[in-house]
């Protein structure tokens, strides 16, 4: 055990026992008398646990600050998780259960096992973390992209590719990429690259590439800032065209919920005095941001600008066009879609 595992340990054993004599904090931990000196030191002074020796009692304990009636209190700092760091925790859990066989393997580590062994520890509040808190709807891709681990092991051993990959229904070709990184948007895999016949910077979805090779030929670096520049300010992972500003207004009964969402990070926002959300969002290719809207459905409406409003009026207009087509008129067709399906 380390020294914060024994930090922590020492914690719970005086919250469990009350009083707990040095023999038996020695027991636990299996150290030295030195080592043990050393950590209950440290808890005083650099942690601030208010621990005291009572000779009558014979033993170590927490001593209540003044005011308090116990040392409930008392917390060393890390006993609880914020929102994010549990966010991440079970989410990290939740991809390694479900991952496939065809990801990017180097090195392999048993991340999966490390993090079992944490979440089954004996610790309780874990335990509680683990059964009352749930990650539900996590977006990802059901399985791994063909190429995934091509692409990912030319990137990280700075390697050029070809690829051919799927746009618009057809097949094109890419003969001579840098491959750059690897961004994980909106629940799929993406290839940022430096293309050298074009010269540009450009963006992949890999699960649309249908062939990639490795070549010989070491790639060329482009550095985080020039990357962030060029991918940064479009909403999602299109990047084509220049950048523009969405502005949405959001229905009161949505404002609440909109305004704690991070669409991007420089989104502008600003409750409205009839209760209603508006927000000022930058976007380069507005599929993927057309998509986020239709999550809220009419509770959202595209103020601008008018190549946006055209466009959402467009995609909502085929969706109308889909429901005015008669349902199925009996329960045997609904059957036979049912099994197409």
């Amino acid at each position: 055990m380390d020294q914060t595992g024994r930090l922590y340990k020492i914690d719970q054993l005086l919250r469990q026992h009350k009083v707990i004599s040095f023999a038996a904090l020695q027991a636990e931990l299996n150290v030295s008398r030195a080592t043990l000196k050393r950590d209950l030191d440290d808890l005083r002074t650099r942690l601030k646990l208010p621990i005291e020796w009572s000779r009558a009692a014979g033993g170590y304990r927490l001593a209540p600050m003044a005011g308090e009636v116990t040392t409930g209190a008392h917390e060393l700092p890390g006993l609880w998780f914020s929102s994010t760091e549990i966010h991440a925790l079970l989410t990290m859990q939740h991809l390694l259960a479900s991952l496939d066989t065809g990801g990017l393997i180097i090195n392999p580590v048993p991340v999966g096992d490390r993090l079992k062994a944490l979440l089954d520890s004996k610790d309780a509040e874990l335990q509680e973390l683990r059964r009352r808190v749930r990650i539900i709807g996590l977006e990802q891709d059901t399985a791994t992209p063909r190429y995934f681990e091509r692409v990912g092991l030319a990137l990280v051993r700075r390697k050029r590719l070809g690829l051919v990959h799927a746009q618009g229904g057809e097949s094109v070709m890419e003969p001579d990429i840098s491959p750059l990184r690897l961004v994980h948007c909106r629940g799929g895999w993406h290839l940022e690259a430096w293309s050298h016949s074009l010269e540009a910077l450009c963006s992949f979805a890999v699960d649309a590439i249908t062939d990639a090779r490795v070549h010989a030929s070491s790639a060329i670096d482009v550095s985080e800032p020039k990357l962030d520049a060029h991918f940064g300010p479009g909403y999602g992972v299109f990047t084509s065209g220049r950048v523009r500003w969405a502005r949405l207004q959001f229905s009161a009964e949505r404002a609440s919920a909109v305004a704690n969402v991070q669409w991007h990070p420089l989104q502008q926002g600003k409750l409205q005095n009839d209760g209603s959300y508006l927000l000022r969002v930058p976007y380069m290719d507005h599929r993927g941001l057309i998509a986020d809207i239709l999550q809220h459905g009419a509770h959202c409406e595209v103020l601008g600008p008018a190549s946006l409003r055209q466009a959402m009026a467009d995609e909502v207009g085929k969706m109308v066009l889909a429901y005015q087509a008669p349902a199925p008129a009996d329960e045997e067709e609904a059957q036979a879609l049912d099994e197409a399906l």
